[in-house]
């Protein structure tokens, strides 16, 4: 690896297992993705990059290379796809030092860095997100770690679901707490196989921050002696939160993030198709209030500035 020092920033690798490093965009606690083109196409991909530092290290190198096998078989355009995994080791049959996970380069911000202006837009970015979780869990898999973070929206307002480090086969008994504490479930703190009905509770729990702007209480983010506390009727709804959003979309939300897995809707599907409902009822009534003479109402997407960073988070 060949290295360079840009003006004002810290060493930038030359090159990067065969591939020509253009720029960082993203770190995460034992990551660094760059974009990186191919030398002889020229085409552009994000690289995520795991140097194995100290020994409880190889989890990271072990989530690299779940991603990469998990993400090598999509093809649906909302889930983001692996290309190639690059690995370097001491010895030929030694331990993995560094990785490399090459793959799609979106052209987008998370959504935590960029939230969605307005209802309609928060719906047409959720219902996008559905969709792509209806193709993952049509290959059995859950994602086990959908947020904010992990959702890009480039500035056509496409979306596309990111990050399959934790993803596993549907029924996975996993031996650590795995996710994010703000849209974790109660079944992945407390240890128990992950659904698609795991999915269902991250996708309300990041809904209900997207129309909010506030993260929702979980079993893990409870002070220490409150579990029992944990009532879905004590936690406030995004419609007492936000008089913008209408009562059929802020009781789907309430749904999605039930304690109990099984009062959840079935599936990816219904919250879809209940969040595609939502959109029309929306866009009707602001049809409505527009040829009533009470303006427009804000009905379409809301873009994002031309010229927007693409920068990934981890």
């Amino acid at each position: 690896m060949q290295s360079n020092n840009p003006a004002g920033g810290a060493k930038l690798p030359k090159t990067l297992f065969g591939y020509e490093v253009v720029d960082r965009i993203g770190e995460g606690a034992a990551s660094t993705i760059y974009a990186v083109t191919e030398p002889k196409t020229h085409q552009l991909f994000a690289l995520k990059h795991v140097v194995r530092k100290a020994e409880k290290d190889i989890r990271y190198v072990d989530q690299v290379e779940n991603e990469f096998n998990v993400s090598k078989l999509f093809r649906h355009p909302g889930l983001r796809r692996s290309i190639e995994l690059k690995v370097s080791r001491r010895a030929v049959f030694g331990a993995v030092t560094e990785a490399a996970l090459v793959m799609e380069y979106v052209h987008g911000l998370p959504i935590n860095e960029h939230r969605p202006e307005g209802v309609p837009s928060i719906i047409d970015t959720f219902v996008q997100t559905g969709r792509a979780l209806e193709a993952l869990h049509h290959l059995r898999l859950v994602h086990c770690d959908l947020k904010p973070n992990n959702i890009l929206r480039d500035n056509e307002g496409r979306v596309k679901v990111i990050d399959f480090g934790q993803t596993c086969p549907f029924g996975t008994e996993k031996p650590r707490v795995q996710g994010t504490p703000d849209y974790i479930s109660p079944e992945q703190v407390k240890l128990e196989p992950v659904s698609f009905k795991t999915d269902v509770y991250n996708f309300g729990a990041t809904l209900y921050w997207a129309l909010t702007g506030k993260n929702m209480p979980t079993l893990f983010t409870l002070k220490k002696g409150e579990n029992s506390l944990l009532a879905d009727a004590l936690i406030q709804s995004p419609a007492e939160l936000n008089p913008r959003c209408p009562a059929t979309l802020s009781n789907l939300v309430m749904e999605c993030v039930r304690t109990n897995p099984a009062k959840r809707p079935v599936d990816m599907r219904d919250v879809s198709l209940r969040l595609q409902i939502a959109e029309h009822a929306l866009r009707r009534r602001t049809a409505g209030a527009t040829s009533d003479g009470g303006g427009g109402g804000g009905g379409g997407l809301t873009r994002q500035p031309e010229g927007a960073g693409a920068r990934e988070p981890r």
